[in-house]
């Protein structure tokens, strides 16, 4: 009987010190703790713990290399609890736009995150392909900044260069950007099958002083239990207006600065007037005054005052000019660098402008526009716009 009670004691003595929260104080703890937290769950459950320690430690942190990436999650997911564990994984997944969830069926294959697993029977992440294609491919352009992504996509391929079909793998692909050897840019995703949608590589995450003669370097890498295929395309041109442009100093923008309001027309008396004493047939005013009051109410979201700048026919009804998408209607701010006329008569002219424009999802690209204007009624109007 003493014998019983002594066992029954010890097993509750081992339970009682079983961990139910991540302890990263190292890694032997770090390691314990998670199995301590998996043992308490079911077989289902143990797999989507898996899966979301997989998903945290491949997309939630900063890191290169198995060591750091664990060392990584552990300052991450230090304290948490299974449950804390699984929303944190959701999370995660859902900002890096990752087909996964913590309450659906097992999708990612036989995952482990304190080391490489041999292949099993029926493990999904045991793809046979022969090599890796990569395709880079423009994303549609925007009317008035250009080319803004490319799409890339990777698919794996058989020794003829045909898709290999395969499903429910938690495959991990690595994007790097490169620009005269440099690595200036490093993205993951998963591939869980062959119709993959790829990265979508936004020009304006690019910084532009990095990127040399307007061209990078793309390198994916896909990983299956057994091998790693790698493919790069060299020499890949991006728009240079839809990079990441350094910071303007709103000291130097010429939009900040005062100016007369350029809807007053000063009375030239060389000239003949009407009954109110103005010109109505020469404007007076300098034809980068209307440019300047364009950008100016652009950037603060005026579109109504910028779209009544303008008659220019490529930007139709106020609706168009508007669009969020198409459109001006996505532009947040304007940063002016420098507004020049380029040239002038009596009925038509022609103004540089050089200027950021910072978009509302936070881009900013810098630009280069010519636009040209044209006499209405004594009154400069916007009747073309052309990026350089």
């Amino acid at each position: 009987m003493k014998k019983i009670l002594f066992l029954f004691l010890l097993s509750f003595l081992f339970a009682a010190c079983k961990k139910d929260k991540v302890d990263a104080t190292n890694p032997k703890t770090l390691q314990s703790s998670i199995n301590d937290m998996a043992s308490s769950l079911s077989t289902l459950q143990q797999v989507k713990f898996n899966e979301a320690l997989y998903i945290l430690k491949t997309f939630g942190v900063e890191a290169d290399g198995d060591v750091n990436e664990l060392n990584a999650l552990g300052k991450l997911i230090n304290g948490l609890k299974v449950p804390g564990i699984l929303s944190l994984a959701d999370q995660v997944a859902q900002k890096n736009g990752i087909e996964w969830s913590s309450t659906g069926p097992p999708s990612l294959g036989e995952m482990n995150i304190f080391g490489n697993e041999s292949a099993k029977e029926s493990d999904p992440n045991d793809v046979s392909a022969s090599s890796l294609s990569l395709e880079a491919t423009e994303v549609p352009t925007d009317n008035v900044l250009g080319t803004q992504a490319l799409q890339i996509v990777p698919r794996l391929v058989d020794s003829q260069g045909k898709p290999v079909i395969f499903t429910g793998a938690g495959l991990e692909a690595v994007l790097e950007v490169f620009s005269n050897g440099n690595r200036i840019l490093t993205s993951k995703n998963l591939m869980q099958d062959n119709n993959f949608k790829g990265f979508n590589l936004r020009f304006a995450s690019l910084p532009s002083q990095k990127i040399i003669d307007n061209k990078i370097d793309i390198t994916v890498s896909v990983k299956t239990t057994k091998k790693t295929f790698k493919m790069s395309k060299i020499g890949v041109p991006v728009n240079p207006k839809a990079l990441l442009m350094p910071s303007g100093s709103p000291d130097q923008n010429p939009a900040n600065s005062t100016i007369s309001d350029p809807t007053v027309v000063p009375v030239d008396p060389t000239l003949p007037t009407d009954n109110s004493g103005t010109n109505p047939t020469k404007p007076a005013a300098d034809p980068k005054a209307s440019v300047t009051r364009f950008l100016n109410n652009l950037s603060s979201q005026n579109l109504r005052g910028a779209y009544d700048t303008a008659e220019n026919p490529s930007w139709g009804s106020y609706e168009t000019f508007s669009n969020p998408t198409s459109g001006f209607g996505a532009v947040k701010n304007i940063n002016v660098k420098n507004i020049s006329t380029n040239s002038s008569s009596a009925n038509s002219a022609s103004v540089n402008a050089t200027y950021d424009v910072t978009d509302k999802e936070g881009k900013t690209t810098a630009l280069q526009v010519t636009f040209g204007l044209k006499n209405v009624n004594g009154e400069w109007k916007i009747s073309s716009y052309k990026i350089n």
